[in-house]
């Protein structure tokens, strides 16, 4: 759009490089405990697998409880689950769990309790606060609160989602356009964002993951020849290209519902709230971006050459890393 936009993806382009391994993997763990008889509670663990790196984390369980496992990890689509039998001594009201290695990731933990009386509690874990003491009845309003947060970080923490939007606001050439790309765009993610959550399709985790970074390596040479004064399909009509790669970037987001095994009753919600986070962390991102252009067009700013050159090059340049990358993660996933 501007030399504002173009200084802002350099900035990006920057935090993305010094994390590019960690470009997609906002994937939740999801830890729930169901009270089956007197100081005894089933035991659901899912920790997020096959993404472009190995999540280390692992509930610690209070040392008042014993947890019996069959010795078995089962290996699902994008996630490791591991059942069992927990017991502990006078229940679990009071007790503390925490999630080993979690304060060295940037994902979020679940845990959700299901009490005989019918109580039912759930907490969202961050890197910040690996730990709970449970016992606490949470309302309706918590839990729709923590989907909420999960949809705004999942969509601002995805520097490769980010990427693509700023990708599609260089291309962009004027207000109505952009409403009308960022527009298509959500309409599309939403679409698959729905159907894969309410399990009617889903798609790898490796092969999803690398068309994504594809998408972001078709923006780069569109945004050159914007540039140069060109014209391309995709520059007279991004909004068809921004609902096309949308419908990609739409179970990218499903990743963050999916492996966590909602229960049936609460999909609906939990869909809802998710994409309504995503929503605003998306808006919020591109109002941001709006409105400091203004700010800098006002103050007659003008930024080096060299800053204005970088964006169309780094996303290309980004993208093509994060194709091949994903690629070889992808092939050697099937070996």
């Amino acid at each position: 759009m501007t030399r504002l936009v173009r200084a802002l993806l350099a900035v990006l382009v920057l935090i993305a490089s010094a994390r590019v391994a960690h470009a997609h993997e906002v994937r939740p763990g999801f830890l729930e405990l169901r009270e089956t008889g007197p100081d005894t509670y089933s035991f659901l663990w899912k920790k997020p697998s096959g993404g472009e790196i190995e999540i280390y984390i692992a509930p610690i369980i209070p040392k008042e409880c014993r947890l019996a496992t069959s010795g078995q990890q089962q290996l699902t689509p994008g996630a490791l689950v591991v059942r069992g039998t927990l017991r502990c001594e006078g229940g679990i009201q009071g007790k503390t769990v925490a999630i080993d290695g979690l304060e060295s990731t940037i994902t979020d933990v679940i845990i959700r309790v299901h009490h005989a009386d019918g109580r039912l509690e759930s907490h969202l874990l961050k890197p910040v606060n690996p730990s709970v003491t449970l016992g606490a009845q949470t309302t309706g309003w918590q839990r729709s609160r923590a989907y909420l947060r999960l949809g705004i970080e999942h969509i601002l923490l995805g520097i490769d989602h980010l990427l693509f939007v700023l990708g599609l606001l260089l291309i962009v050439g004027d207000r109505w356009m952009l409403v009308k790309t960022i527009t298509s765009f959500t309409i599309a993610h939403s679409i698959t964002l729905a159907i894969a959550t309410l399990g009617y399709a889903s798609a790898p985790i490796a092969p999803l993951n690398a068309s994504i970074a594809l998408s972001i390596l078709f923006l780069g040479p569109e945004i050159v020849r914007r540039w140069r004064g060109q014209t391309s399909f995709t520059i007279r009509h991004p909004w068809v290209v921004a609902f096309a790669f949308g419908l990609l970037h739409g179970f990218g987001f499903a990743s963050g519902l999916t492996t966590m095994g909602l229960p049936q009753a609460e999909i609906p919600l939990a869909l809802l709230l998710f994409n309504v986070g995503v929503e605003i962390g998306q808006i919020f991102f591109v109002v941001m971006i709006v409105l400091l252009e203004r700010a800098f067009r006002t103050l007659e700013i003008r930024w080096p050459r060299l800053v204005e050159a970088m964006p169309g090059y780094a996303v290309g340049s980004l993208g093509a890393y994060w194709t091949i990358q994903r690629t070889l993660l992808m092939l050697g996933g099937l070996r």
